[in-house]
C-alpha cells in the first residue's frame, strides 16, 4: 500500500494553534491555544459556510491586533489526519 503525502499548513507568525473547547453559537468557539490562553475565536464571513467545526478540533487562528490576549479568527480547521501529524511532528501539545 502506497502512502498518501498531505501538505500541511504550519503557524506563520503571528498564528497560534489550538483545540476547540466549546461552541458558543453564532460562530464563535472558545480555543485553548498553544501559549496557555483561553481566547474567543470566530469564523470570518469568508468561511463561514465552508467551515464546520466541533469540541475537540485543532485550529489555526490568528489573535486580533486589539483584544488580542481574549480575541481571534479561526484562519484552518485541521483534519484528524492533520492534527495527529502535528502531534506526531512536535507542532500541537495540546
Amino acid at each position: 500500500m502506497e502512502e498518501e503525502v498531505i501538505r500541511v499548513r504550519r503557524p506563520r507568525e503571528g498564528e497560534i494553534l489550538g483545540v476547540i473547547e466549546a461552541n458558543f453559537g453564532s460562530n464563535k468557539f472558545n480555543v485553548r491555544c498553544q501559549d496557555g490562553k483561553m481566547r474567543i475565536a470566530r469564523i470570518p464571513g469568508r468561511l463561514r459556510k465552508r467551515m464546520w467545526m466541533r469540541d475537540g478540533d485543532a485550529v489555526l487562528i490568528k489573535p486580533w491586533e486589539i483584544q488580542g490576549d481574549t480575541r481571534a479568527d479561526i484562519v484552518v480547521r485541521y483534519t484528524p489526519t492533520e492534527a495527529g501529524w502535528l502531534r506526531r511532528k512536535g507542532f500541537l501539545q495540546l
